[in-house]
């Protein structure tokens, strides 16, 4: 009687980290503090420069923008929490707290998967189209198609914590796990939680699943299609789809990983979770701005013009 009163119970719960060694702990803090600094200078110097740049204001370039903002917004869901946990013993977190985690975690995270897909249909008609480029991707479509993949992740995020919120969560309050996420959470229900899983891991598993097939199918056409093009038109087209494709890859291979297959409380899991959370948002500035002659130039004369207003 007392459970359906008050079905949750729980109103704090416990993380066990990624490891039980202090020391160890301590060593990650002074690793991934850099890290997470590095994600917010790295996407922040990008948006900068695409915003104040006249030559990047092409579709590729503002969808860039938006993924180094989803980037930023994604890390810190998680990052920030988990940071400051590694110098703390006892790492809590209230119900309420775990729940709007676990909504702005699926919610970024769709809302990326679904920017990259944009991002390959750019360089689809990019490549595939030329001449009508600029006709296909105009700033309306570039627009509706951003506001689509925020919109994707928001309904996608909402089905994900309306499947959570309505379970019974009366202990044990301990989490495997470093950050809230649904599976994890769904160990803590008195109750059983099958149907709820599998509807959680066809929401997350088949969006990622299906939005990857989708990348590597156009990407093939890509490849198909360029064997039109001179040698220099394919170079400068497999330079920009390998930094597209690099990040495809670096994110949903660890997603996928993780979600499309049975939960498990290996420490293997934790740390392909810390690949995607924490790694993978600092390396996506780095990866398209070392191989985008465009970016790194914009990013130079922005550096050029601050020296030169700092001697003046």
């Amino acid at each position: 009687m007392e459970s359906i009163a008050s079905p949750h119970n729980v109103t704090e719960l416990i993380f066990t980290g990624l490891f039980l060694d202090p020391v160890v702990q301590r060593v990650c803090f002074v690793v991934f503090l850099p890290v997470c600094l590095a994600t917010v200078v790295g996407n922040g110097l990008i948006i900068l420069t695409v915003s104040i740049s006249k030559n990047l204001h092409s579709p590729m370039y503002v969808f860039l923008s938006y993924l180094s903002l989803v980037e930023i917004s994604y890390s810190s869901t998680v990052v920030p929490k988990f940071i400051t946990d590694l110098l703390v013993k006892v790492k809590t977190i209230s119900l309420e707290g775990c729940l709007a985690q676990i909504f702005f975690f699926h919610f970024f995270g769709v809302a990326e998967i679904l920017l990259l897909v944009a991002m390959a249909y750019d360089r689809y008609v990019a490549i595939c189209k030329p001449l009508h480029y600029m006709t296909i991707m105009s700033r309306r479509l570039c627009h509706l198609l951003v506001a689509g993949s925020w919109l994707g992740g928001f309904f996608h995020s909402m089905i994900q914590i309306l499947i959570a919120i309505q379970l019974p969560f009366c202990g044990p309050s301990v989490i495997d796990h470093y950050f809230c996420d649904l599976q994890p959470l769904f160990k803590l229900a008195c109750t059983d939680t099958f149907v709820e899983g599998v509807a959680v891991l066809a929401n997350s598993g088949l969006i990622a699943l299906c939005s990857f097939l989708i990348l590597v199918s156009s990407y093939v056409v890509i490849l198909v299609n360029l064997k039109n093009h001179s040698a220099e038109g394919r170079r400068k087209a497999l330079s920009t789809c390998a930094s597209h494709l690099t990040v495809v890859i670096l994110f949903f291979g660890p997603a996928i990983f993780l979600y499309m297959r049975p939960s498990s409380t290996f420490t293997v899991d934790k740390l392909v979770a810390v690949f995607y959370t924490v790694v993978t948002p600092m390396l996506n500035p780095i990866i398209y701005t070392l191989r985008n002659a465009e970016v790194t130039l914009a990013m130079r004369r922005l550096w050029s013009k601050k020296k030169d207003s700092e001697m003046e």
